[in-house]
């Protein structure tokens, strides 16, 4: 951090934006600012795996997931499809990649590797259930820029107006990253160097 803080206040005193300690403490207050929700979410999703960790919440919630996706026959693909629309839907009220990501995947991975598939092809899913509703969530973080380009060429757009102007993409994105998903597992092509949909 004194790599940054020692130029940075150094800077300061030479142009005289810094008069007094406290005008110091109101600029870093100000560049924390811009991230500080996601240090919220950071600290939540961390208390949560470690709870999952802790209990082995996570891993029982796995095995009694595998077992009854198993009873019910639902084969891999149907797991792959049906985790993208559960994150598609789970996207509208947590924007966030990581920490959803942080949140979910010590439940989800497991239940994968227990029903053969590779944690690659659980990740690529959630890429694509994270994807689609990106443009709909008013969760996400530049949502708001965007309503605000929006506005300086059609005035008064409200969120409702938007959210209605990107669903048809939203369908259209689910519909043809679904489709991919399953020419590429049918085809059973690698997801990378050495990585199957399914564990070897």
């Amino acid at each position: 951090t004194g790599l940054f803080f020692i130029p940075g206040l150094v800077f300061g005193i030479t142009t005289k934006k810094i008069k007094s300690d406290k005008d110091a403490v109101k600029i870093m207050s100000d560049g924390i600012a811009s991230f500080s929700g996601y240090i919220v979410i950071a600290i939540i999703a961390a208390q949560v795996i470690m709870y999952f960790n802790w209990s082995n919440i996570g891993i029982i919630s796995a095995i009694k997931g595998a077992e009854f996706l198993e009873g019910i026959g639902m084969p891999p693909l149907g797991l792959l499809l049906s985790f993208v629309l559960f994150v598609c839907f789970l996207n509208l009220v947590m924007a966030s990649a990581a920490a959803k990501w942080a949140l979910i995947s010590p439940i989800f991975v497991p239940l994968f590797m227990l029903l053969d598939l590779h944690p690659a092809a659980a990740y690529l899913a959630y890429r694509i259930g994270d994807s689609v509703t990106n443009a709909i969530t008013p969760m996400l973080a530049y949502f708001i820029i965007l309503l605000g380009f929006v506005d300086r060429y059609q005035k008064n757009t409200g969120i409702g107006t938007l959210i209605s102007s990107l669903l048809p993409y939203t369908i259209w994105f689910l519909i043809i990253w679904s489709l991919q998903l399953i020419i590429w597992y049918i085809l059973g092509l690698p997801l990378g160097p050495g990585v199957g949909f399914h564990l070897e």
